[in-house]
Formats: structure tokens, C-alpha cells, sequence
């Protein structure tokens, strides 16, 4: 079976962009394809894309869709047909837009239910690739994330069209064949550009199979992204080992510089260990941000004073100018990074905390140094409430923010609180102090690490707080899938903090502690109930992505846990009852106790066994006093597991009691006391999860 590849050659791509355009274009070109059946039985797709190209190689391509057996609703009868049968003007005008012929005779009639409608059965014949695949460019085309378009004239000098970047050459091959196809007014041909530097002149691709070997032998281009990149990785890793220490490698950063080169080689350099007495985390962003090198750590986790880069060229010297360069290059920004982190030394934290009223916040709630106060508040009764130093924990909130106001933060933004501990430490603040500093914004993302102290799990849950009170209570709450403030991490991060660290501690108290500490801003309103609700929706969130059901979420927090400290254990236990033979008539039962409850409006009075009637009634009030005290205590000792398991021999008496018992009798005194039996049942049953919630 036949192969096809589709080029687009471009000017320079966006390189964060550029994988996702890559994989875009390619998906999309599949999709129509396989839409209009073009792609046979085993049919396989092959991304490429390099800072100059989008690509895809598609095995299993037919030369021409095959006939397609189709249906066509006309107009009703009515409508269609005039009184001799003849067909009417509305039909003539519908079979002419569709591009249908055909006489009356060959016209089925079927019923809809409603109407009887004339249908057309008929073959749709099957199309040449080269009029698919013009379909399925345009359509990949115009369906990619582009992250801004351009606009350019093509070189008639009056066409103006858009694209992602400007094309400069359109590949189609189908086999060794050209497929005569047009995009942004170019031709397909089989011609492509190589490497800008190592290749002169176009090279001609023979086949779409010989492409991606072509442009590696012949070009010195890898077109495939992931090549390029596992390339980048591995030899990275080598090169590190050699040293004797580990490549620092972001994804971001590695994806960054696949997406920039189209022959990656990589090269070492240095720079001065004069910079070593640089915070690590400086140089390392420096080298990362503003360089695109691979910084590296020895064995003991320190950095080293060696790099390395990708570059896109084979040195014929070995490389020495491109590493004496870089090293020239990155001398300079090393040495402003030493300047900001010997100027910033020269102030104490404390001396600038007055500059956070010159720093506005939020324009409805105040300054960053009336932010501070209320963290501070927060902050120290959290610590009461954890059990975290006081003084260390108002002092940490004091000083949490102050590193924004220097040089490193402000060339760095994404060193807040990173720089504030060295800063607190070279300032003489204590060890907790300074690292409640660094970790208050933890977690800073999904899988971060959590605060390591009771004094920075005080701190960040108070920073988060505040945040949260303060936003929700001016209204700007998340909306769909716009959360500006990132308040949903927010609310993440203090689920995770609480459960994680076993913080016994309820989300209510919390909640009202924070609210109370925004009382001092002017137009912030009670939304205690609509922030619990947040985190409510967040733990659900939670708790799905982990695995369990909706069901199972909805049952135990319907039970309202005192804490959420409670809820996984809770999940266990509800999640070991539903595997129990017991469990669906158990939950079904409590489902209809629960109905039968809310109907009546009666006052639930104690159980009288006196006033039993039936055998059913006495056995199930029996068996509900000897589990009671059980329960009770393996509660206490949340062992929610063994709690649910002493539900499994309530099912017998259960059953009974609502085949014997009719529960709302005539007789008042009678009617009660099954009430009274059911309601003190069903907080037994409940007590750790609403197993209604679990009734199919």
C-alpha cells in the first residue's frame, strides 16, 4: 500500500508552539483523510516538525475513495408529488441542490412515523486523492492552535494570506509521485530546503518513504521531534556522567530547544566558580531563561560551574569558538545576577518592609502591606490551631513578601520567596523563619511538594487563605475555565495540606478565620458559605482524579466529616462496603428509611420497645442495641472500615422488619415508635458515610 507525505515548508516556527502545531497538523490532516476514506486497514501516522517544517507521512493510502452507498430524505409525499404524481417544482429545486438525478419511479418512499418522505438511494462515486487531499490541507490547516496568526502577501503583491508563520514550500508525495494539490498559492511539488547551513540548494525527495532518510543523510535536518529530542536528552545525560554530575533538564526547557534546532549537536562550556557563591537557584534560572542551557549538579546536589548547550551546527573546530562564545555570553549574565544578589545583601528584610505600602495588591483589597497584616493575623491563629511556634509564624508572614521589592525577584519573578531565605538567612532570622518564607507558596503546582515545617504549613495556609477570603468576598470568584487568581490551586493546596500533613484541623474554622481577618477591608462580604462550597467541589475533584467514584465521594461527604483529614479513610471504608454481598440492599434500604423520613413531619421521640407490635420491629430494635456500642466505639477510634463491616448483619432484621411492618399506621403512639426505630437506624447507618448515595 501506497504512502503519502505532506511539507510545509515555513519561515521560522514558535518554538513553544511547535510541537503542538506539529502533532495538530498531522492529526488533522489523518482525520479528514480518514473522514473522505482515503486510509486503508493499518493505515499509520508519522509526526514531524522542525523550526522550519510541519510534516506527516501517512501509510496506507488509497489512490481514490471508494463508491459509497448512500440514503437521501428528500421532501415529504405531500410536498414532492402533485396530484398526477409528477414531481413538483420543491422537489425539482432539492434534487438539483443535492446534485441528484433520477426519475420518480427510482425514488423510495418511507414512512418517518409523521410523514412519507421520498428518499433517494443511490452511489456516491469515489473521488482522486489529489481532491481529498486538497480537502484535508485546508482543513489541517485551518484547524491548528496557532498561538498568533500572520498575515502576508503572497508574490503576486496583491494576495494577502494567513498562516502560522509565512510558507515557503508545499511537499505532497504519493509514492514517488507529486499530488497536484495548491496551499497559500503554492504548487506541491517534491523539492525541500536542508540544513540553513550545512546544505546548499533545494533537495529533491524522491519518495515519501525515502523522506525523513533523505533529509537526515542528504539535508543534516531531523525532521522528527521526538528523535530530536530523545537525541537532545540522551546525549545530554552522557555528557553529565562524563563530568561526574546530572543535567538539570525542565521539560519546558527541553521541548524549547528540540523546537529550535533541526541538528542538534551538544556542546560543554564553563563559566568563572567565582559565581558559585551566587544562591544556585539564580544561576541555574539565569542559564535556563535567558540562555536556554542545560545547567549541571554533582552528585552531592551542588551546582557545578559547567553548562550545556545545543547548538544546530557541526564546528569544524570541535566546537571550542561556539563554547568560548557562550561562556563570553553567559559570563555577562552571571555577572549581573552577582550584582543583584550582592545589592539586595546590602538591605535587611526588616528595612524594606515599609516599601510594601508602595506595592498595591489589589485595587479593593489594599496594599501588599496591609496583605501582610492580615496574613500575620491568620497566620497566628492557624499555629495555635496546629500547633506551630506563634511568634515564628506572625514573624515569617512579616517578612514573606519583602523579597519582591528586590533586584533578584524583580529580574526573577519566579524566585519569590526562593531569594527571601537566603535574604532572612544572611539577615540572622531563624531556620523555620526563613524557610516558612520559601515554602508559604507551596504548593506552587500540581505535585509540588508540600511546606516542611508547622511554621511554613502556618504560613502557607494563611497566605492561601487570605487569598481565597479576600477574592471570594469581592466577588471574584473562578467562572468556568477562567480562574485569573488561581484560586482552585489555591483551594488545592490547602485540601492537600490538611490531609497530607494530617492537620486536624476543620475547613469551617478555617474559613472563618480568614474571613474574620478580612473584616478590616472595606466591602468585603460574608461568602464563608459559597468558599466552603469551593472547597467542597475541589475535594470532589480531589477524590474522582484519585480513582474513586462520584458515589463514593457523595456518600462521605454527604455524612459532613468533622474534618478532612477523615474523608480518605472514610473512602476506604465505604469502598470496602461496597464490595460487601450486603451492600446494595443495605444502601437501597437506608435510601428508603431516608424517604420514609422526609415525608413525615412528626417529632422523632425516643424508642419505645414497649409499644413493639410485630416480631420484626422487636428483632431489629434487638439487633440495633447490641451493634450500637460497637459501633460507637470503633468510630471513636475512626476505624470507619469495621464500622461499615458491622452493618452486614443489620440486612436480615432490616429485610424483615419492611416485609412484617407497616410503619405509618393509623395509631399515633405506634406510628412514632417505627419512626423513632428508623431515624435512630438510620444515624447508626450513616454515622461514616450516607450509604443511600450507593443505591443503584
Amino acid at each position: 500500500m501506497t504512502s503519502l507525505l505532506v511539507e510545509l515548508q515555513t519561515e521560522e516556527l514558535p518554538p513553544k508552539a511547535l510541537h503542538k502545531l506539529s502533532e495538530a497538523f498531522a492529526k488533522n490532516l489523518e482525520k479528514s483523510l480518514a473522514s473522505q476514506n482515503f486510509l486503508a486497514d493499518g493505515s499509520v501516522t508519522t509526526v514531524y516538525g522542525s523550526p522550519r517544517r510541519l510534516a506527516a507521512l501517512i501509510t496506507n493510502v488509497l489512490p481514490k475513495s471508494p463508491d459509497q452507498a448512500f440514503k437521501q430524505k428528500l421532501v415529504p409525499v405531500r410536498v414532492g408529488l402533485d396530484a398526477e404524481g409528477q414531481p413538483t417544482p420543491a422537489l425539482q429545486k432539492k434534487m438539483k441542490a443535492l446534485g441528484i438525478s433520477a426519475e420518480v419511479s427510482e425514488l423510495q418512499r418511507v414512512s418517518d412515523g409523521k410523514n412519507e418522505q421520498l428518499v433517494y438511494e443511490g452511489v456516491r462515486p469515489g473521488v482522486e486523492l489529489a481532491v481529498g487531499l486538497q480537502t484535508a490541507i485546508v482543513e489541517a490547516a485551518n484547524n491548528l492552535p496557532i498561538p498568533k496568526v500572520m498575515h502576508y502577501q503572497l508574490s503576486d503583491g496583491e494576495t494577502t494570506v494567513s498562516f502560522v508563520r509565512p510558507v515557503k514550500h508545499l511537499m505532497a508525495l504519493y509514492g514517488s509521485d507529486v499530488v497536484p494539490v495548491e496551499f497559500v498559492g503554492l504548487k506541491a511539488d517534491r523539492v525541500t530546503m536542508g540544513h540553513r547551513f550545512h546544505t546548499e540548494g533545494m533537495l529533491s525527495i524522491k519518495s515519501a518513504d525515502s523522506y525523513e532518510e533523505q533529509l537526515q543523510t542528504e539535508g543534516k535536518v531531523m525532521p522528527s521531534f521526538e528523535a530530536r529530542r530523545a537525541k537532545i536528552v540522551e546525549k545530554c545525560h552522557e555528557m553529565a556522567a562524563a563530568m561526574g554530575g546530572e543535567a538539570i533538564m525542565p521539560e519546558a526547557l527541553i521541548e524549547e530547544v528540540t523546537a529550535l534546532t533541526e541538528w542538534p549537536v551538544v556542546y560543554e562550556s564553563s563559566f568563572e566558580e567565582e559565581f558559585l557563591v551566587v544562591p544556585q537557584e539564580c544561576l541555574i534560572l539565569t542559564m535556563q531563561e535567558n540562555q536556554r542551557y542545560f545547567a549541571i549538579k554533582d552528585a552531592q546536589g551542588h551546582l557545578m560551574n559547567r553548562f550545556l548547550l545545543i547548538s544546530h551546527l557541526e564546528a569544524k573546530d570541535g566546537g571550542d569558538a561556539i563554547r568560548s562564545g557562550n561562556a563570553r555570553v553567559v559570563r555577562a549574565r552571571l555577572a549581573d545576577a552577582k550584582f543583584f544578589y550582592d545589592q539586595d545583601k546590602k538591605t535587611t528584610l526588616e528595612s524594606r518592609i515599609p516599601e510594601l505600602k508602595n506595592v498595591v495588591y489589589h485595587n479593593k483589597l489594599g496594599t501588599q502591606a496591609e496583605r501582610v497584616e492580615r496574613v500575620k493575623t491568620i497566620a497566628a491563629r492557624v499555629a495555635d490551631l496546629i500547633g506551630a511556634n506563634r511568634d515564628e509564624a506572625i514573624r515569617a508572614a512579616q517578612l514573606a513578601k519583602v523579597d519582591l521589592l528586590t533586584l533578584m525577584v524583580g529580574e526573577f519573578p519566579e524566585l519569590q520567596g526562593i531569594m527571601g531565605e537566603y535574604y532572612a538567612k544572611h539577615d540572622g532570622e531563624s531556620e523555620d523563619v526563613a524557610k516558612a518564607i520559601r515554602e508559604h507558596y507551596q504548593p506552587r503546582f500540581a505535585g509540588d511538594a508540600l511546606p516542611s515545617t508547622a511554621v511554613s504549613l502556618a504560613v502557607a495556609l494563611a497566605d492561601k487563605l487570605e487569598t481565597l477570603s479576600g477574592l471570594f468576598g469581592i466577588g471574584q470568584m473562578p467562572t468556568g475555565d477562567k480562574d485569573p487568581f488561581a484560586l482552585r490551586r489555591h483551594a488545592l493546596g490547602v485540601l492537600r495540606m490538611l490531609i497530607e500533613k494530617q492537620l486536624n484541623v476543620s475547613l469551617s474554622q478555617l474559613v472563618d478565620i480568614g474571613y474574620e481577618a478580612m473584616q478590616t477591608v472595606p466591602g468585603v462580604k460574608d461568602s464563608r458559605q459559597e468558599l466552603l462550597a469551593f472547597f467542597e467541589d475541589r475535594l470532589r475533584v480531589m477524590f474522582k482524579d484519585m480513582g474513586y467514584s462520584a458515589q463514593e465521594v457523595d456518600a462521605v461527604l454527604a455524612a459532613n466529616p468533622a474534618t478532612v483529614l477523615e474523608v480518605p479513610a472514610r473512602l476506604e471504608a465505604v469502598r470496602a462496603f461496597s464490595q460487601m454481598p450486603e451492600a446494595q440492599a443495605l444502601a437501597a434500604a437506608n435510601k428508603r428509611i431516608g424517604n420514609i423520613l422526609k415525608k413525615s413531619t412528626e417529632a422523632i421521640k425516643e424508642v419505645d420497645a414497649g409499644l413493639f407490635e410485630q416480631d420484626a420491629e422487636k428483632a431489629l430494635f434487638e439487633a440495633l442495641v447490641a451493634v450500637e456500642p460497637q459501633v460507637q466505639a470503633l468510630y471513636a477510634d475512626a476505624a470507619y472500615t469495621d464500622v461499615l463491616k458491622l452493618m452486614a448483619p443489620m440486612k436480615a432484621p432490616v429485610d424483615q422488619f419492611f416485609e412484617d411492618v407497616m410503619v405509618n399506621v393509623e395509631n399515633d403512639q405506634i406510628r412514632q415508635n417505627r419512626l423513632a426505630l428508623l431515624a435512630r437506624l438510620h444515624r447508626t447507618m450513616n454515622l461514616v458515610a450516607e450509604l443511600s448515595r450507593l443505591a443503584n
